[in-house]
């Protein structure tokens, strides 16, 4: 700390020292740094992400080696910046929402044309007080999301993902359940209706992530992604596989485990799967998505700084590497205060808010490359070009599906189910 203080005041040695003991130390000091700096708008000490604290901080010889590390090289190079049209910038101005876009290369082929499919990540805040009456509520979120996807529509994105149950307040954490009003028809709800008649407009495939009211099933609830085609009609939908019930993540007190498996949806631009926020901390999870053909894995969140925003960055990126896939993950920005107070029996005082919503969403390749992040505190907009023959590629480089042992972990996890399962464990004989 002392170190990055010095730097602060102009002493590039002290960068130089922060780098001789390795990026890992470098990052250790930036996160007590950011810990002791947030901002109450968000930032990070004034900062709207890491990169821009990066950016200002550590001179652009030393900073490519740092990008290198934390992001990873497309095609031997950073991830490139996808020019845009400057009507969609000064829009993005206009209405306020962060715009940052990108590009991912594969390497050319002889039998294989490029596969390159643009898509979008969209985060965002509440626009209305949860106070507001639900209905304005509601129906401010999509005038507001509108904007970003007309904005995704023009730039040509042509599969688009909001973020984990965007049409309302993220009310999981207060167990009151008023909130349940939210929830909608997965087939005929009117934000479903709403993505449907974008998704005709710009010929683009939707990904809306939303509270689903179960209607043939005694309006049971659950946390749904439903995906519909850029013909506006639905695919089909996903229901959340983990649920959380850790601080005051009390998801279970509204809906549960979802039942409908790995679903991979083959659209007219790639295969998608949608694997919801807290999946994303279950590696199997992803695995499943990625053995039933997906090539990009869609990670629409809402997560907060204080509980997870240390693993954000590493776990999309590592789902990436792991399943040879690309992964966008999506996260909520905001503080989203709530009438009443409550609990959630972690010894914290009661209080009416659930932290910071710290956005940051950001695109993994499968060859580890991914892009800067949205920003913590913003609405914001994410453009990116991904080639989808870097998924092949990346498994003819690396071998992972030909070298793992899938007999081997059936056995196990078939053995470990077993009420009588006995751990795999050889004692030290002379304990």
């Amino acid at each position: 700390i002392v170190q990055l203080s010095y730097f602060e005041q102009g002493h590039s040695n002290s960068l130089e020292r922060l780098f001789v003991t390795g990026s890992q130390h470098l990052l250790v000091v930036l996160r007590l740094w950011f810990a002791g700096n947030m901002a109450s708008d968000g930032s990070l000490g004034g900062f709207e992400c890491v990169e821009d604290i990066l950016e200002k901080h550590i001179p652009q010889d030393k900073l490519i080696h740092v990008k290198r590390v934390l992001y990873g090289l497309n095609q031997g190079k950073p991830v490139a910046p996808l020019p845009l049209d400057e009507g969609l910038i000064s829009a993005a101005k206009d209405y306020n929402f962060d715009l940052k876009s990108f590009s991912f290369k594969a390497a050319p082929e002889q039998m294989r044309k490029p596969r390159v499919v643009r898509i979008g990540l969209i985060q965002n805040k509440i626009v209305l007080p949860t106070t507001a009456p639900y209905i304005e509520q509601a129906q401010a979120l999509r005038e507001r999301v509108g904007q970003m996807l007309d904005a995704a529509g023009q730039a040509g994105v042509k599969i688009c993902c909001m973020q984990e149950a965007w049409h309302m307040p993220f009310a999981f954490c207060t167990r009151e359940k008023q909130w349940c009003e939210f929830a909608e028809s997965a087939e005929t709800g009117e934000t479903v209706q709403f993505c449907q008649q974008l998704a005709r407009k710009w010929n683009m495939v939707i990904v809306a992530p939303i509270l689903e009211r179960d209607m043939a099933h005694g309006e049971v609830v659950w946390n749904t992604a439903v995906v519909i085609g850029n013909n506006g009609n639905i695919i089909g939908k996903h229901r959340k596989n983990h649920i959380p019930r850790v601080g005051d993540f009390n998801e279970s007190t509204y809906y549960m485990e979802g039942n409908t498996g790995h679903p991979v949806f083959e659209t007219a631009f790639g295969k998608i799967a949608v694997n919801i926020c807290y999946g994303r901390h279950h590696p199997m999870n992803w695995q499943g998505f990625a053995l039933n053909g997906a090539e990009i894995i869609f990670n629409p969140a809402a997560t907060v700084g204080d509980l997870s925003e240390p693993l954000w960055p590493i776990e999309g990126r590592n789902a990436a590497i792991a399943n040879t896939v690309f992964v966008a993950s999506i996260n909520r920005v905001g503080t989203e205060s709530f009438p009443n107070e409550f609990t959630s029996g972690d010894g914290k005082p009661a209080h009416k808010d659930f932290g910071h919503f710290y956005g940051s969403s950001y695109v993994a390749a499968p060859d580890g490359s991914r892009t800067p992040a949205l920003a913590r505190n913003k609405d914001g907009l994410l453009v990116a070009d991904v080639d989808l023959n870097l998924c092949r590629q990346t498994k003819d480089k690396w071998g992972f599906q030909m070298t793992a042992r899938y007999d081997m972990y059936a056995d196990l996890l078939q053995r470990y189910v077993s009420p009588d399962f006995k751990p795999q464990i050889i004692r030290d004989p002379c304990i």
